[in-house]
């Protein structure tokens, strides 16, 4: 922690060459020992090469001392020098202001050199100790944003690979959770500062909203491959089997969430989204028939997308409809599968769902592969 004083550079303040004299010749076989002869003179010196520490003279013309002192304590490039006042002026309330000015230390005329270098010896330690203090809590901090930024990573990862999971038994492929996810960010955004919605889209669920959407489907894993993976329609008692899917989704997510001791929106989110983005704005929906406001508005603006990307996806078993088509379908659900504003707001954004779609798309080749697969 203690650095070669033989590379340690005091500045010497005082108008009085005599003065500088005895400074240098008490400090200048343990430092490097500067001078200057007014304020302004020591603040360019200071403004080009800062020292370890400064002695400064109270009574100099132009700017004395105090001056000086302020001016140096003012800047965050200088506030942490040490400054010694090295003054005659030895009244207690001259004491007192330099203190509070924020001198480290004051040492009055005549000059005693043992009193000079203990005093000039235990500053210039403690700003030792104080700089490398600020580098371990700097170094400290960068491993805490480092770590954060690591772990953020861990968790888009984690998210996007059980969605991948669900999405591997299904008829889907893995750039379904890639679009869903931008167009539930992107509607969100658009979203943020209407009146219904601003207190809930905030750019800290917005983002956390984009991390979980990737879980919507996780509970297909829980449903068997036969209903899962039929071509054709399904009965009545396969697609009650089906529905349950949202059910198996809400309480994978909720045993994850008991297992960690801090609840993150995220999960939060993810199991709102998982079990209420089938519900319908009418209360046609599943699986408990919600309506109105009382389905999340994170559930709400999955259903938009979800409902638009399986509109213009390709599947085995149909072609993509047109991305006009696709838009009216969901003009047309507006106040029965979904909420109104939703839908309104979907409509001044549509060019940029087209532009998600066309740029994260499945080929036909990724479609049959995935098809060969079941």
């Amino acid at each position: 922690m203690s650095k070669d004083t033989s590379r340690l550079t005091i500045l010497a303040v005082d108008d009085t060459p005599a003065n500088i004299d005895v400074v240098k010749g008490v400090l200048s076989e343990r430092y490097f020992v500067q001078a200057a002869i007014n304020g302004q003179m020591a603040l360019k010196i200071i403004e080009k090469n800062k020292p370890d520490l400064i002695l400064l003279d109270i009574m100099m013309p132009g700017m004395d001392g105090y001056e000086v002192c302020q001016k140096l304590k003012a800047d965050e490039a200088t506030r942490g020098i040490p400054v010694i006042f090295l003054t005659a002026k030895a009244e207690v309330e001259d004491e007192t202001r330099g203190l509070e000015l924020g001198a480290v230390d004051y040492i009055t005329k005549p000059i005693s050199p043992p009193i000079l270098i203990e005093r000039v010896k235990t500053h210039l330690e403690l700003k030792s100790a104080r700089d490398f203090l600020k580098r371990q809590n700097e170094i400290l901090e960068e491993k805490v944003i480092e770590r954060t930024r690591q772990m953020e990573e861990l968790q888009d990862v984690s998210m996007v690979a059980m969605g991948s999971l669900a999405e591997a038994r299904d008829p889907e492929t893995g750039n379904h959770i890639r679009r869903t996810q931008r167009y539930v960010k992107l509607l969100a955004q658009k979203l943020k500062e209407h009146p219904r919605f601003s207190h809930f889209l905030t750019p800290e669920n917005i983002t956390w909203l984009y991390k979980s959407a990737p879980l919507h489907d996780i509970g297909k894993v829980g449903v068997a491959d036969h209903i899962l993976l039929k071509p054709g329609k399904l009965t009545d008692e396969e697609f009650d089997e089906m529905k349950k899917h949202t059910t198996y989704g809400r309480d994978a997510i909720a045993a994850a969430e008991q297992r960690i001791s801090v609840a993150d929106n995220f999960l939060v989110f993810a199991k709102e989204i998982a079990y209420a983005h089938q519900e319908k704005w009418n209360g046609s929906g599943y699986p408990e028939g919600l309506a109105g406001d009382d389905i999340p508005i994170s559930a709400r603006l999955m259903a938009v997308a979800d409902v638009y990307d399986a509109l213009i996806s390709r599947r085995v078993y149909k072609p993509p409809f047109p991305h006009e088509k696709a838009v009216a379908i969901i003009l047309e659900g507006k106040g029965n599968h979904f909420d109104p504003d939703m839908v309104d707001a979907f409509m001044e954004i549509a060019d940029e769902y087209y532009v998600i779609s066309q740029e994260f798309a499945d080929s036909e080749e990724a479609v049959k592969a995935k098809a060969g697969k079941k």
